[in-house]
């Protein structure tokens, strides 16, 4: 197998070990690049694709009812992109994924990913993972927009993701936080304050 795909095949060692399984997933994996502010997925479209992000970065967002963007996601080198609702249920998505930085990942096909859930049990475990762990993650941001202060969820996104100032516009990370550009200005000017 290729050294090409070497990023798939380390992405899944976590759960499947024997080297002719990843082979075989790597082999229905295929290379995508994708240009800055390009598209990954459009609203409205249905996603047929699945990506496992190699490098660059991304968001995802959706327009509330006065036509404003609101960020809904932020995906970073080592993730998986994909709109599950829209990938899973053969449905029109709801947001759009668009690529903040030159992107490079790897696609697999609904199909293709089936056919690897159907005969390899180890990728149906790192699969069921990978969802696991997506919903707990939109749970605890759901919990954290109800609980915690901006400032808080300002602090927290800082800690899991540090790379994201030097990704995304403060605009795309503002909505995220569902506060404005003038509060997050005003959040990050108290934090420079207590760190000096």
């Amino acid at each position: 197998m290729d050294n090409e795909k070497a990023f798939v095949r380390r992405f899944f060692q976590v759960g499947v070990t024997q080297p002719e399984k990843l082979d075989m997933i790597a082999s229905h994996f295929h290379e995508k690049l994708i240009d800055k502010y390009d598209y990954f997925l459009l609203e409205g479209k249905t996603s047929q694709e699945y990506m496992l992000l190699e490098s660059g970065f991304m968001r995802a967002y959706s327009l509330d009812t006065a036509g404003n963007e609101v960020t809904t996601a932020f995906y970073d080198a080592g993730q998986p992109v994909f709109d599950v609702a829209s990938f899973f249920m053969h449905t029109p998505s709801k947001e759009s994924i668009q690529v903040l930085s030159p992107c490079k990942g790897w696609v697999i096909s609904f199909n293709d990913l089936n056919i690897l859930f159907h005969s390899i049990p180890e990728f149906r475990e790192v699969g069921r993972g990978i969802l696991v762990k997506g919903f707990a993650a939109l749970k605890l941001r759901m919990q954290s927009m109800i609980k915690e202060t901006a400032e808080a969820r300002y602090a927290m996104l800082l800690q899991s993701n540090p790379e994201i100032l030097l990704q995304a516009p403060l605009k795309h990370i503002a909505s995220y936080l569902g506060i404005t550009d003038t509060s997050l200005s005003r959040i990050r000017r108290e934090l420079s304050k207590q760190h000096k």
